[in-house]
């Protein structure tokens, strides 16, 4: 699934809804897909706020897919970068004093594995995957 959005808040649910739906063609349990919906809240709020600055003539990709059961979500804006990305993931660390910061963390707590890649000037791509619980669980009982 790939889907193109303006970057305005009002499209974080758009992209939650369809993480949900790639997500619930998977094994995952509601809760899962529940911490799906969060990852992705962030990531897209990030693209939106910090990259773009709530400028909705630009653009967020997000991407979608279940790769051999394992959910695989991209999202991608062209905007302003993070110049320090190990920095920017630390909690509490942000360019909006009127948010928390934590929005990489979450990402990182409900997902498996996020990788941010930015460059200044050039845009930002996050990669997050998710396996299912319960494949996990039957995965060590085969072995």
């Amino acid at each position: 699934m790939i889907l193109e959005l303006a970057a305005i808040p009002e499209n974080v649910g758009v992209a939650r809804l369809m993480a949900a739906v790639v997500a619930a063609q998977g094994e995952f349990t509601v809760a899962e897909v529940d911490e799906v919906k969060l990852a992705v809240s962030e990531a897209v709020t990030n693209a939106i706020v910090h990259g773009y600055r709530c400028d909705g003539s630009r653009m967020v990709r997000m991407e979608a897919a279940l790769e051999d059961g394992e959910l695989v979500i991209v999202v991608i804006d062209h905007g302003r970068g993070i110049e320090d990305v190990a920095m920017a993931m630390q909690p509490a660390v942000t360019t909006d004093p009127e948010r928390m910061g934590l929005g990489f963390s979450f990402m990182e707590a409900h997902m498996d594995h996020v990788e941010v890649t930015s460059q200044v000037g050039q845009g930002t791509r996050v990669v997050m995957r998710k396996r299912p619980a319960a494949r996990d669980v039957a995965s060590l009982k085969g072995s």
